[in-house]
């Protein structure tokens, strides 16, 4: 149905004028025939009821602020009429001809009278239930002994069973662990973005918009925060404060992930439509985490309750994924993801656009006369991915297993008019977890939890120019062991402790012509065990963090302690310091293959550190910054320093004189990040830009410093969002200088010592390609049909004004031609999506 603007406005003041007047009235006694049907609009139900039973009586309206289960008992006892459910909305009200079970009830609030969900109660001595989202909770009655409120982080409560007389009961849990108020703001950049003592928290069921978004994809949105990005666009490379992403750990339910991406990392291998919190640290990590020497990704579904019954079926032009959450019992419930894309029988614009952007291998140019290169490709591509859970409450505790799946399928033929190369591509990724969590009491609390994680890479490459068939497989089994224990010493003060094992196997063999060439397994095995420790002043001034991890490298007889700090400093109720620091290693990285692989697309395989030329990867990080907030507007600043030792050439995909050199090294960078951010009344703008000098140290070259492969100088982000009602729409705008790149010092090639053409390259990275700019744009809109059904509609256009932006630049020595070619390689053009997704 649409509402013209008039008689919105009419419906509006009609509103206004309403609530004053129904206001006067809320203490006299009211017909209940009146109150039912107030209650009817303001809580999408249906009552039902015989009009003998409600004619003449009258009562004082419930508050409108309780839960609607509150509301009911309220009724119950003041009229003599009982109430059952039938359905998700309608209410049969009716009297009792006989005598009825009674029962009490309660609802739980917090200081600031906002309902507590899943707070227990306990009765009976050994019975438990809990909270409800609205902070209900009901019993069967008459009970005896004491009924016990807990809650973590709050001060516990008794009571008598007598205490639970009439009405619903109000109970208000103080809090106990005093936590600070969030550091930056409940809403970063977003709804659904928050970020509290250095941790950067993202709920994708609360998901505003974002420019070019239209679902609330973790790792595209994470590419939006200060200090983040990807220096090709994919979200299989991206680059935290100048590290590669094998640096950052991504983590799905305590199961590692080893691929992120489908389609080269042009769309996200996740789902996301489960419930999922996400965590993201740049620095200042917690002991809990290991493997690591950038940033942390913890991807979690889990929940402490047991939600109620959820389903939605969507598509985009890529894909069609479905999503659904059953409660099987009132202690378990299952959940069920699944994407699978359909380019492999239809081809929509938006997918063109990737296509063209993956296997564009872009023009290739000879250098000595400017002509382009014929070059022809075809391709078949499709993926799938899927994720499950299984919950189950078990008084106190909570057992949870988890699967996840993860498939790439690409057949490719490319090449030349009289030579061709036919390439196929799969990779696959399988994972599994069980964990257990124990709730001791209202101060000791316990983790168990084992996963197992396998990721295959396989591809294939013909060439029939020669005949030559190559075969590569790249395999990866991780499993870990991960145990903690919390406790809370009092209401300022908890300590946590843990025990993780971790065993990693990697795999990587070499067929050439069906003759096999190469192959190497490895295995590591590391214990680790950890202390943290959380403290929050009484007047909640200072929160500090304060954690050590000792990592023991069994192969290598190698001991890695690893501090970990966070510390918070509440300078006013406006602004606040912050200060961040971290010590980290991590022993399995990625080398990166290029140029022969798909003509420049690049494929990249997981290795191992075996303590040689391949050593453990070790990072040491400090930051300080300032936060102020108020008014609407939000401030930050944050200076960082990184160092980053044990990487390799390989590891950095180099496409010049280093591309074939083997050595090790390091890089260090250091960097300011600012946030500037206004939010209006269902308006919201904000400007980030990050400054980035990052540079490599690799004492066996010559020039032994030269800046990063991974340098962004200067980076502006900026958005502006409106959100009226069910309507969201977003503009934005992106700006980082170029990459650097080595160029050649000549259009000529040279001879090497064996009679070779080869390229002669000045200084490494000395140059830079062009800056990068890009607009795009999102918006969506949902139609409420019923309370929990939904149909939304989404578009979004990435590079609104079509811009040409070259992403990268390499060189090479095309023998045939006896020229030097420049391979540029360009960001995606204009591509538009659309996004249809029914929740029920």
């Amino acid at each position: 149905m649409i509402i013209s603007t008039k008689n919105f406005s009419l419906l509006l003041l009609f509103c206004f004028i309403l609530v004053p007047v129904y206001g006067q009235d809320e203490y006299k006694n009211t017909e209940l025939k009146e109150v039912l049907s107030s209650l009817e609009t303001l809580h999408n139900i249906r009552f039902s009821y015989l009009d003998n039973d409600i004619q003449d009586v009258k009562i004082i309206a419930p508050d409108k602020n309780l839960p609607l289960k509150v509301k009911l008992r309220y009724i119950e006892n003041r009229t003599g009429l009982s109430y059952k459910e039938s359905g998700a909305r309608y209410i049969i009200l009716y009297r009792e001809t006989g005598q009825s079970v009674r029962s009490l009830c309660g609802y739980v609030l917090d200081e600031n009278n906002l309902p507590l969900e899943n707070a227990s109660i306990t009765f009976d001595n050994e019975k438990v239930t809990y909270t409800g989202a609205d902070g209900y909770f009901e019993l069967p009655y008459p009970q005896t002994g004491n009924i016990v409120v807990e809650l973590v982080g709050f001060e516990s409560k008794i009571f008598t069973a007598k205490s639970f007389n009439g009405d619903c009961k109000a109970i208000t849990l103080n809090g106990g662990i005093r936590i600070l108020d969030e550091v930056i703001a409940e809403r970063y950049l977003t709804s659904g973005i928050t970020k509290k003592n250095g941790v950067f928290s993202i709920k994708p069921k609360k998901f505003g918009i974002l420019p070019g978004l239209i679902e609330p994809d973790v790792l595209s949105t994470m590419q939006q925060l200060p200090g983040i990005g990807s220096i090709d666009e994919t979200l299989s490379n991206i680059n935290v404060r100048g590290g590669t992403h094998d640096q950052n750990l991504f983590l799905w339910n305590d199961i590692r992930l080893f691929q992120t991406g489908h389609f080269f990392g042009l769309i996200s291998a996740l789902n996301p439509n489960p419930a999922y919190t996400i965590k993201i640290l740049k620095n200042g990590t917690s002991a809990y985490y290991g493997e690591s020497v950038s940033s942390v990704i913890d991807i979690s579904s889990r929940s402490e309750t047991i939600p109620d019954n959820a389903t939605s079926i969507g598509s985009n032009m890529i894909n069609a994924d479905f999503y659904t959450r059953l409660k099987v019992s009132s202690t378990a419930n299952v959940e069920v993801s699944a994407r699978r894309s359909f380019t492999d029988v239809i081809e929509l614009p938006t997918y063109s656009k990737y296509s063209k952007r993956i296997f564009q291998n872009t023009v290739v140019t000879q250098l000595n006369n400017s002509a382009d290169v014929n070059y022809r490709s075809d391709k078949e591509f499709y993926f799938y991915d899927f994720t499950g859970q299984y919950q189950q409450k078990i008084g106190r505790n909570n057992l949870y297993m988890n699967f996840i799946g993860i498939k790439n399928k690409l057949d490719f033929t490319e090449g030349f008019l009289v030579a061709r190369s036919i390439s196929s591509l799969n990779q696959l990724t399988l994972g599994g977890s069980i964990a257990w969590h124990t709730r001791w009491d209202e101060y000791n609390t316990s983790q168990v939890s084992f996963y197992n994680s396998y990721y295959s890479l396989e591809s294939e490459n013909f060439n029939d120019n020669n005949n030559s068939d190559l075969k590569q497989d790249n395999i990866v089994n991780d499993k870990g062991l991960r145990l903690s224990h919390t406790i809370i010493i009092n209401p300022g003060l908890s300590l946590k402790s843990g025990y993780q094992f971790n065993q990693t196997s990697i795999e990587n063999s070499e067929l050439v012509n069906r003759l096999f060439l190469d192959g190497l397994k490895t295995v590591l095995r590391t214990h680790a065990l950890l202390a943290e420790m959380d403290y929050i002043s009484a007047n909640e001034v200072v929160a500090a963090t304060f954690g050590i991890r000792g990592n023991y490298i069994e192969q290598f007889h190698k001991f890695l302690p690893e501090p970990r700090m966070q510390f918070t400093y509440k300078i006013s109720n406006t602004w606040r310091l912050e200060a961040l620091g971290e010590i980290k290693s991590q022993t399995v990285s990625q080398a990166v293959e290029l140029q022969d692989d798909f003509l420049g697309l690049e494929k990249r395989r997981w290795v191992q550190a075996n303590n040689r030329d391949i050593p453990v990867q070790k990072s040491a990080q400090v930051s300080a910054g300032l936060s102020f907030k108020d008014k609407g507007w939000l401030f930050s600043l944050e200076h960082f320093y990184k160092n980053v030792d044990g990487i390799t050439t390989s590891g950095q995909a180099f496409q010049d004189q280093l591309e074939t050199v083997l050595a090790t090294g390091n890089y260090s960078v250091q960097g300011t990040e600012i946030l500037v951010q206004k939010e209006f009344k269902g308006f919201y703008a904000w400007l980030s830009y990050t400054w980035n000098n990052n540079n490599y140290k690799f004492d066996d070259f010559s020039p032994y410093k030269f800046p990063s492969n991974f340098e962004i100088a200067h980076t502006l982000n900026s958005a502006a969002i409106y959100e009226v009602y069910n309507f969201k729409i977003a503009f934005g705008a992106r700006w980082f200088t170029g990459r650097p790149v080595t160029t050649p010092v000549s259009v000529q090639p040279a001879t090497d010592g064996m009679g070779n053409n080869v390229i002669l390259y000045g200084d490494p990275n000395a140059d830079n390609i062009e800056n990068f700019f890009q607009m795009n744009f999102s918006a969506t809109y949902t139609w409420k049909f019923q309370k929990k059904t939904t149909l939304q509609l989404g578009v979004s256009v990435l590079n609104l004004f079509n811009r040409q932006n070259i992403i990268n630049r390499y060189y090479r020595y095309n023998t045939d031609a006896q020229a030097i070619e420049v391979v540029n390689t360009y960001s995606v053009e204009r591509t538009p999506n659309a996004l249809i997704k029914l929740s029920f």
